[in-house]
């Protein structure tokens, strides 16, 4: 598949007009169920292994996200760790110190310096639309010159590690959306997966927290990651293009094409969909459009639950 380029820093994931190819379980449905939030305790919360405590306050603050373990990365750019100007939030506040986010943001981690500069410039410029572009336009209109180099240099710095474990199964935990975040219902109890991918947090009070050593697990319907790896592998007799062409065959990326293995299937499938309906443009976007607008929808889960299995 050719450069399939994954999505920069915090993008939002409102829902769209309906086309052959949307994922609609990737999306946050239009009118979601609303779950009431237990009152916050007010009292300081620690993460297993650091010595740093924050209120949940600090902790859901924009601009000054917590760093629970700063001995673990290279001294933090002032955007990533604080935020710049006007709309310009803290970097790390949705992708995390590690660059890893949550599954409504992107993976940093296995993108060069220059891809990084071209996305936000991409962002910048209206290439990549309000559809799939969202927060990151306010974001990467508001970045100076120094600001972007200082981050994207940071996060391409950083090495991909397995973030999303990916299960096969015919029930899943029942779930609900909280703005974009897919979590897991207070009441507790199972469904049926249906067609479609259920990513939730391993474990939820430490994703509150956000603990940057526990992530998160992908739940795919049976059958699917043979599926996604005919469509990977061979380009499913014509429906695509293997994506081994462009992305390497461990798909860990080759020169500035980013790796894709490993990343968040929702990203995924956003992304796919996003060059498919032409919401994200920009001069690498029309090979993608090519090799994304016979996929049906089934083939864009399928394809994004294979690549989320692999090792990143």
């Amino acid at each position: 598949m050719k450069r399939f380029i994954a999505v920069l820093l915090l993008v939002s994931v409102p829902a769209l007009a309906a086309a052959a190819g949307r994922p609609d379980w990737a999306f946050p449905p239009k009118s979601a169920e609303v779950v009431p939030t237990p009152p916050d305790a007010g009292k300081p919360k620690q993460v297993a292994g650091s010595t740093k405590s924050f209120l949940q306050s600090q902790i859901d603050d924009p601009m000054n996200p917590p760093d629970w373990f700063p001995d673990e990365h290279a001294p933090l750019p002032q955007v990533v760790a604080h935020g710049g100007g006007k709309g310009v939030r803290a970097c790390m506040g949705c992708h995390m110190p590690t660059g890893l986010g949550h599954p409504e943001n992107s993976r940093l981690p296995g993108s060069t310096a220059a891809y990084l500069l071209r996305q936000l410039a991409d962002f910048r410029s209206g290439a990549r639309s309000v559809e799939g572009g969202g927060t990151m336009i306010t974001i990467a209109k508001g970045l100076t010159e120094e600001e972007m180099t200082s981050a994207v240099d940071y996060f391409a710095g950083l090495k991909p590690v397995r973030w999303t474990r990916v299960v096969e199964t015919d029930t899943v935990p029942r779930s609900y959306f909280k703005g974009t975040a897919r979590l897991p219902h207070p009441a507790g109890g199972s469904e049926p997966i249906g067609n479609r991918i259920v990513e939730l947090p391993e474990d939820f009070e430490r994703f509150e927290m956000r603990d940057p050593h526990s992530g998160f697990v992908s739940y795919v319907p049976t059958g699917t990651l043979a599926k996604g790896e005919a469509l990977v592998a061979t380009g499913g007799s014509g429906t695509t293009l293997p994506c081994a062409i462009c992305h390497g065959p461990a798909l860990k990326g080759i020169g500035d094409v980013p790796s894709i293995a490993g990343r968040s299937p929702g990203n995924i499938a956003r992304e796919l969909y996003y060059f498919q309906t032409g919401a994200r443009g920009g001069a690498s976007a029309a090979l993608m459009k090519a090799v994304t607008e016979k996929l049906s929808a089934d083939d864009i889960l399928a394809i994004s639950a294979y690549v989320a299995s692999r090792e990143p």
